[in-house]
């Protein structure tokens, strides 16, 4: 590894991530030849088997920062380059960008050096899109109330994602949990983002949804609310950029 681990948790990191990428049978060898222990605890999720239908694959992420947070259904997140899943696809051309420092260049392949109790790591960030929901546009009535409503949820706090795939916009879509909590359930329950069902039709997602209305809580407290696709249509329509 260049630069060399400077600290012992940086060389326990190495390691990790070397074995992740050796062949099982042939660690359990290497384990016997020294008569050491081949009892491998089984991670949660290990096989694509455990995953629910239609999830590509798992992230874990960092704390989420609360100015990553960009609207009611999306926001930006950061994951360890240490964890087995991104190590093995970390290009070596990046790792010679963190050597030299050119910190501009990382961030053009999509990677960054942050700091986290003082150790810098590199990571690399996916934009991520709640699956099945949609959020009112910052300009729009409840705009507001409903950036702040996952702010509130997952400010600060390591989440996981289970991608499904990427929109248009080369968001990873994906459904969020913050420990046992299922962001798009309570984002639903409290009324601060529609179910999007042209995605999904899940009917638990409707149902949260009715709860709300029917409480009148968050969007559904205003007279008539406005869709978001019907509000981004409109702006199309007059030509003013939507994103």
């Amino acid at each position: 590894m260049r630069p060399s681990p400077k600290t012992r948790e940086e060389a326990a990191k190495l390691i990790a991530a070397a074995l992740s990428m050796i062949q099982i049978s042939d660690l359990e060898g290497v384990l016997s030849f020294y008569n050491l222990s081949m009892s491998f605890p089984s991670p949660p999720s290990a096989s694509a088997s455990t995953l629910p239908d239609g999830v590509q694959f798992v992230l874990n992420t960092l704390p989420v920062h609360y100015k990553c947070i960009g609207d009611g259904d999306g926001f930006s997140a950061y994951v360890d380059t240490a964890d087995p899943r991104e190590s093995a696809n970390v290009p070596l051309e990046v790792h010679k960008m963190k050597a030299d420092a050119l910190l501009r260049s990382l961030h053009e392949a999509g990677y960054k050096i942050i700091t986290i109790s003082g150790e810098e790591i590199l990571v690399k960030k996916y934009r991520i899109r709640m699956r099945g929901v949609d959020a009112p546009e910052l300009e729009m009535a409840n705009g507001k109330e409903s950036k702040n409503a996952p702010m509130k949820l997952i400010g600060g706090e390591r989440v996981t994602i289970y991608v499904y795939g990427q929109d248009q916009f080369v968001h990873h879509v994906g459904d969020i949990y913050c420990g046992d909590v299922f962001v798009q359930e309570q984002m639903l329950k409290s009324g601060q983002v529609w179910h999007f069902k042209t995605y999904d039709n899940r009917p638990e997602f409707a149902q949260w949804e009715s709860e709300a209305r029917a409480g009148r809580r968050g969007l559904f407290a205003l007279e008539n609310p406005e869709k978001p696709w019907d509000w981004r249509r409109d702006q199309r329509n007059a030509n003013v950029p939507v994103h």
